[in-house]
């Protein structure tokens, strides 16, 4: 293992913390012994371009200094390679640390974690979902929630969590279910009405909603919550119960277990990890062991 090793930073991740922390993170990987290159692109694209750049370049690792968003965009350059991955997350929501049990918004300790993990040539081996050549490690959303996304998108005030308050108000009065197409696996495809279908390979998105609570990373599948036909009253009482994980007994809601799942509606836009995936149709499929996590045993 080579001893340079990237960080990969979004300084404006979670209101500027991105910029503030990668300083604490690289002091901690100096210290115990690493060349530490930072990799800051203009925008995504030129970020990923950078990121590919320096894994096929041999690069020990890559540590991704951010959000959600940012481990997203590093997930692009590492999966399916050799090169571990950090995460140093200091994003907004930070599901995919949270889900992998990393230190959130302490860039120091996170530092500390990869050193260590590093040092002692320690990863964890986890999953990761596919839609066509893009990896994701979250969830891949569709339905309310991707139409409360793409309103929020196109809003240009408030910032902020504001803005998504009132694409949320926005979504629900202008509210109706879904005609969905629905395949698990080779299965045969089912027709069903559903408010939104998410598609997990890890349990979170949306800074803690655990919209498929219980599923595991490492375990080659994905899980796939169905909420289904329900009214504006239903929704508004069961959505709240998705940070606890308790929305998963409530009778709307149906879940399934599978290795691919096929997604289609009509003027519907999948989100993974809170990125556009596309439209549907989209097929997600699981590919075990696709990244190696520097995390602490």
């Amino acid at each position: 293992m080579t001893s340079e090793i990237t960080l990969f930073v979004n300084p404006t991740a979670g209101r500027g913390r991105g910029a503030g922390a990668a300083q604490p993170a690289a002091q901690a990987l100096r210290e115990a012994g690493f060349a530490v290159r930072t990799v800051v692109g203009n925008d995504a694209p030129d970020a990923l371009e950078r990121a590919r750049e320096a894994v096929g370049a041999g690069t020990g690792a890559l540590i991704a200094v951010g959000g959600d968003g940012m481990v997203s965009l590093a997930l692009q350059a590492v999966a399916g390679t050799d090169t571990p991955l950090g995460v140093v997350a200091v994003g907004t929501g930070n599901d995919f640390a949270r889900a992998t049990g990393l230190p959130v918004r302490a860039p120091a300790e996170a530092g500390r974690v990869v050193a260590e993990a590093l040092k002692g040539g320690r990863h964890r081996t986890l999953d990761l979902g596919r839609v066509g050549e893009r990896w994701f490690g979250s969830v891949l959303a569709s339905g309310f929630d991707s139409r409360v996304n793409d309103r929020g998108n196109r809003m240009r005030w408030p910032a902020g969590r504001l803005k998504y308050d009132l694409a949320i108000l926005a979504e629900l009065a202008a509210f109706r279910t879904i005609p969905y197409r629905l395949t698990l696996d080779d299965g045969e495809p089912r027709d069903i009405e559903a408010t939104l279908v998410a598609v997990g390979n890890g349990p979170s998105y949306g800074g803690g909603m655990r919209i498929c609570h219980g599923a595991e990373m490492n375990d080659g599948l994905l899980d796939v919550t169905v909420v289904g036909d329900c009214s504006r009253g239903t929704l508004l009482r069961v959505f709240p119960r998705v940070y606890k994980g308790t929305h998963l007994s409530h009778p709307a809601v149906t879940t399934y277990k599978a290795r691919s799942v096929r997604l289609e509606a009509d003027g519907v836009t999948g989100y993974a990890d809170g990125e556009p995936f596309g439209r549907l149709p989209l097929t997600a499929r699981v590919v075990p062991g696709a990244v190696r996590l520097l995390a602490a045993e």
